[in-house]
Order: structure tokens, then C-alpha cells, then sequence
């Protein structure tokens, strides 16, 4: 044993200290650590603390980016949640941070390593150009208001579309990848909608109870009952969410036939998930599953299941709008709402919508990107576009970017629905690969339908899965290639048992 084998293998701790380069460090972090809690607060000398563990998770992004991936999963879903309890860090800017660190990580690691660049190539990756493109274009707007305000909006329509898309194509395209991308969405799904039932029936903790006492309360307190909202942004977001997660894996649920376990786990995140939207008290989140449905029915491509379909839709559809039954219980009354076309509610965002169509007039290309909601409020709090309430994406979409940046938004989500709805009915052979592309397009369009009352799509936890959504169905052929059918059921089998 050498010398430096010995003083690890001999000394003691206080020994340790005595060996003065060690000890000086130590000591000069501390100071280090103590002066920044002094001048800029805990939370920022935690931040500090917390560096050391940050390197190592980089190290491991550098190695594996695909380990970035399920950190950039993570982020999306939980970060913004943080916010209530963690005040002066820019959290949300966490999901643009995973993107680049992953981007750079694959740039090194192609010095090395072959990355398969070309795996982007594909034709939804042309379609964000395009669109992304476009985003670009609006930096020049006469009307825009802020360049800042471009960025921070531009992020969750373009940018984080143009950045997730291709890395699902180049590091995330597996068939395992997507059975993974699956389950810890069902995880995330679980802990969210057992956070919401904790809100309903236990109670808020002092953080959540803060922020509904705030400006929150207008919107989440309503009659003296809660909306629940979870760790979302807020109830809307949190419905929404659920609906897509009730949608996706009650669908997967009903078409796994090689694992019991699997099927009822499904059914459990399925079941939860929509439970979850009820206790929302979000009206508009009932076109995801109700449209959902509607889109994976047509898509069996069976005239007794769309019947059978169209009747239990219809029902729904009569128990709501016709009938008062369970009109005493509060979560059925507010859903009931969403049927009345005398809503109040609803009234008022038709007549902002009139007032906007005025002000739109003039205004072919939009009043530029960022010219709604908070950045807004702060750059321009006098323009009519930051003062009209927007309510629905598709009227964000169209105030900022006009009828011209609304149309391309509409053809680009239609094109990607159509041609998927497409590929899964006429196309695909494997009933597996066909069953998890069903869900996702399914959610994707509850999602889509749902955003002309909600401002859903672009917003965490949505805007991420929706866009990894729309590159796994832009893979659905080359999944099918792979898994051919008639090897199906041994597949699926050996998928399972890993």
C-alpha cells in the first residue's frame, strides 16, 4: 500500500482535517456559500450547494443524452409546480436549458461517436422548419411590441416544437423508447391527479393556500368550492392534462392483451386521470375526452363499435345538456355548464372575440408574438391586445400572428392529425403499434379541440408531450417495420418482461 493509499485507508476524519489543502477549501467554500446566503438570500446559496450535483447530472447527460430526455420529461411536468414553493428562479427556463444542454452534448459526443443526424430528415421536421420559420418572420412585425416579448412567447409555439421533434427522431426513436415515454408519463399522470384528490379532500398546504389567496382566487375559488389545480399552472392546465392522460391510457388499457398487470395499470392512470378533470372544474377540458374518443372510435374502422360509439356519445351528450340528474353534486353542475350556449361565461369570451375581430381588421399578420398575456401586460399594458382577455390558444394564435399565422397553425395540426388518423387505419399491420399510435392521435386531437376554450397546448405539462406525441406518430412506419405482425405476440411479450 502506498502513501496516499494509507492516508485513506488509515487517518480518521480529524486526521483529514489536519492535511491543510482539504481544510482550506472546505473552509473557503463555506465562507463562499455564507456570503452568497448573506448578500443574495437561502434559495440562491442552496443553488450553490447544489452546483456539485448539477456537474454530475451533466457528466451523465454528455454520456447518455437520452438520460437529458427523461430530465427534460421531468422538468416539463413538475418544474413550474416548484414555483409556489421556490420564489426568484427562472424555473420555466429549466425545459429550454435540457434541450440545449442535450443539442450540445450530442454535438461533442458526435466527435467520438456516430449520431444519427439523419434520422431528422423526416417530413414533420420540414413541416416545424417551415413553421418555425415563420415564428422567425414575425421578429420583423411593424406591430410587434417587444423583441423580449418575442422570446419568452416564441418559446413554447416554435422553439421548443423545432428543438423536441428532431430529438425524439435522432435519441428518443426506439420501440422501447416509446413503451418508456408511456410509463413515465403514467407515472407523472398518477402523482398529479393523487396531488389533486390530496387538494380536494385533505386540504391545501400554506404554498398553495398563498397563491389561491392571490389572484387565483378570482379564477379558483368559485362559489365557495375549489378548483383544483394540482402542482399545474392552474386548474385549466391541470384538467386539460388529465383529459390527454385519461384519453391515451384508457385506450392503451383497452388494447393490451399480453399483460395483465400492464392493462391494469393503464386503467388505474386512465380512471384517475379523469377523475382528475372532473374535480378540475374545468368545463372546456371534456371536448379531450369526449373528441378523443370520438377520433379512436372512427379509426376502428367498425361500423358496430362507431355505433355503439356514436350512442354512448349521444348519451353523454343528453345527460349533460337535457337532464338535471346529479345537478346537486358540484363537479356534475359545473360540467353541465360547458352544454349552455347561454352560459355567462361564454358569452363574455364571444364578446371579446367580436371586439378583437375589430381590432384584427388591420392586422393580417398579427399584432406580433408576445402581444398577449403577462409579457404583454408588462411591455405594452395600453394596446387592446394586451387588454382583451384571450381565453382560447387559437385566439392567442390569432391575435398575435393574425389570420395568416392562425391558418398555417390550423393546416399544420390538421395535416399532422389527418395523415397520422391515415397511417394507423390504412397503413399500419401491427395491432400493438397501431393501438399506441391510436392513443396518442387520439389525446392529441382532444387536446387540439379543447384549446378553442383553453389556452392548453402551450402551456407545461402539455406543450412537451404533445410535441414528443406528434414525432412517435411520425415514426408509427418505422415501428411497423421493425415489429411485422405476425411476430407481434412474441414482441409484446418479451417488451413486457423487461
Amino acid at each position: 500500500m502506498n502513501s496516499t493509499q494509507d492516508i485513506f485507508a488509515h487517518e480518521s476524519g480529524a486526521a483529514w482535517l489536519k492535511k491543510p489543502i482539504p481544510f482550506v477549501l472546505m473552509i473557503l467554500s463555506l465562507a463562499a456559500i455564507g456570503s452568497i446566503v448573506g448578500q443574495r438570500g437561502m434559495i440562491t446559496g442552496f443553488a450553490f450547494m447544489f452546483l456539485p450535483f448539477i456537474a454530475v447530472y451533466f457528466y451523465f447527460i454528455f454520456k447518455e443524452p437520452k438520460i437529458g430526455i427523461y430530465g427534460l420529461f421531468f422538468c416539463n411536468y413538475f418544474i413550474l409546480g416548484f414555483a409556489r414553493y421556490i420564489k426568484g428562479l427562472p424555473l420555466g427556463m429549466s425545459v429550454d436549458f435540457h434541450l440545449v444542454i442535450i443539442l450540445v452534448a450530442l454535438f461533442f459526443k458526435s466527435f467520438f461517436h456516430e449520431i444519427p443526424w439523419k434520422n431528422a430528415k423526416n417530413e414533420l421536421f420540414y413541416i416545424v422548419l417551415i413553421w418555425f420559420a415563420w415564428i422567425v418572420f414575425q421578429i420583423i412585425n411593424p406591430e410587434a411590441i417587444s423583441r423580449v416579448a418575442w422570446f419568452y412567447s416564441m418559446r413554447s409555439i416554435g422553439l421548443y416544437m423545432l428543438l423536441v421533434v428532431p430529438l425524439i427522431f435522432i435519441v428518443f426513436n426506439s420501440v422501447n423508447d416509446l413503451k418508456h415515454f408511456f410509463h413515465i408519463w403514467a407515472v407523472f399522470a398518477i402523482i398529479g391527479a393523487v396531488k389533486g384528490i390530496i387538494q380536494k379532500h385533505i386540504g391545501l398546504d400554506p404554498f398553495e393556500h398563498a397563491w389561491l389567496m392571490g389572484p387565483a382566487k378570482d379564477t379558483h375559488l368559485l362559489f365557495g368550492k375549489l378548483r383544483v389545480f394540482s402542482f399545474f399552472t392552474d386548474a385549466g392546465q391541470f384538467g386539460a392534462s388529465m383529459g390527454y392522460s385519461g384519453v391515451v391510457f384508457l385506450i392503451l388499457a383497452l388494447n393490451q392483451k399480453y399483460s395483465i398487470k400492464l392493462k391494469i395499470f393503464y386503467a388505474i392512470v386512465g380512471v384517475l386521470s379523469i377523475y382528475g378533470l372532473m374535480i378540475s372544474g374545468t368545463r372546456g377540458s371534456i371536448a379531450v375526452p369526449v373528441m378523443g374518443f370520438a377520433l379512436y372510435i372512427a379509426l376502428q374502422r367498425n361500423i358496430k363499435i362507431i355505433v355503439l360509439g356514436v350512442i354512448l356519445g349521444a348519451s353523454v351528450f343528453v345527460f349533460f345538456k337535457y337532464t338535471t340528474i346529479g345537478q346537486s353534486n358540484y363537479t356534475i353542475a359545473r360540467m353541465r355548464t360547458a352544454f349552455n350556449p347561454e352560459d355567462k361565461s361564454l358569452q363574455v369570451r364571444l364578446e371579446n372575440q367580436r371586439k378583437l375581430k375589430v381590432y384584427m381588421a388591420s392586422r393580417p399578420i398579427g399584432a406580433g408574438i408576445g402581444a398577449t398575456g403577462r409579457q404583454a401586460a408588462m411591455a405594452a399594458p395600453n394596446s387592446m391586445a394586451s387588454q382583451v382577455p384571450t381565453d382560447s390558444w387559437y385566439v392567442i394564435v390569432w391575435v398575435e400572428q393574425g389570420i395568416v399565422g392562425l391558418t398555417l397553425h390550423l393546416l399544420m395540426l390538421f395535416y399532422i392529425v389527418l395523415k397520422s388518423s391515415y397511417v394507423i387505419a390504412f397503413k399500419l399491420k401491427n395491432p400493438w403499434i397501431k393501438a399506441q399510435m391510436a392513443a396518442l392521435v387520439s389525446g392529441m386531437f382532444g387536446i387540439m379541440v379543447a384549446s378553442y376554450g383553453n389556452a392548453v397546448l402551450g402551456q407545461m405539462p402539455t406543450v412537451i408531450i404533445f410535441y414528443s406525441s406528434m414525432a412517435f406518430l411520425f415514426l408509427a412506419q418505422k415501428y411497423d417495420e421493425e415489429m411485422p405482425g405476425e411476430q407481434q405476440s412474441k414482441i409484446q411479450l418479451a417488451t413486457n418482461e423487461r
